[in-house]
């Protein structure tokens, strides 16, 4: 067999789901899927976090979601399933999928925002990937929200509640993600003078975005601001 780590962590997966997920055999194609095949999760229905199986159903994530379903397809690809919280205030937190290639950091994601998706694996440590997306990363009042990152968590930890193809809502890693600790990326006096979101780069933002304010006054993980 050729690529015999791509098979270590596959089952739960149907054939054709496996099919698919193995066409997505770089992180480029996984997100080229994300945002030409999945749409935005506007949680109409309620919050949700949906697996990597029911976003391949329904068509839909929001951005922890996208998070698991690109760790899973990189996983069924012979990587290790890392997700990243980026933590912000008066804001949502982000969840990106994250990977290294040839001993650098790159990552995939899912957002409403042009700016809060993927990064090419360039980035020397992870603060240098969190860091390329402070000033993407603002609320509807644009402010630059984010102020710290979490360590890399391996999703095989959650292997044992069937993440990549729950039938149930995934919450138990998003409290997970809320638990651990952060590293902080400004310190007060540099958090304290920061500027608004000038208006071409909030413009460029945007494109693309759907309308969610109805959702973004909730709690953290609730919101689906990103």
């Amino acid at each position: 067999m050729r690529y015999p780590k791509r098979f270590m962590k596959a089952e739960g997966f149907t054939p054709a789901e496996l099919r698919l997920l193995r066409r997505l055999d770089t992180p480029f194609k996984v997100q080229s899927f994300l945002d030409r095949e999945i749409a935005y999760n506007q949680e109409a229905d309620g919050d949700t976090c949906l697996s990597p199986r029911r976003v391949l159903r329904e068509r839909v994530a929001q951005c922890i979601e996208g998070a698991l379903f690109a760790a899973a397809a990189l996983r069924v690809n012979g990587r290790e399933p890392l997700v990243l919280d980026m933590e912000a205030v008066r804001d949502s937190d982000h969840v990106i999928a994250v990977y290294k290639h040839r001993g650098h950091w790159g990552s995939v994601g899912q957002s409403n925002y042009a700016g809060l998706r993927c990064r090419e694996p360039v980035y020397r440590t992870l603060r240098e990937l969190a860091m390329s997306y402070f000033e993407h990363y603002f609320n509807p009042y644009r402010e630059k929200t984010l102020r710290s990152f979490s360590r890399p968590v391996n999703l095989k930890r959650f292997d044992r509640i069937g993440w990549m193809t729950s039938e149930d809502d995934l919450w138990e890693i998003p409290e997970y993600l809320l638990g651990i600790s952060h590293t902080p990326m400004l310190t007060p006096a540099q958090a304290r003078s920061l500027n608004l979101m000038d208006d071409r780069l909030y413009a460029a933002n945007c494109v693309g975005t759907l309308d969610t304010s109805k959702n973004w006054a909730r709690n953290r993980w609730d919101r689906a601001a990103r």
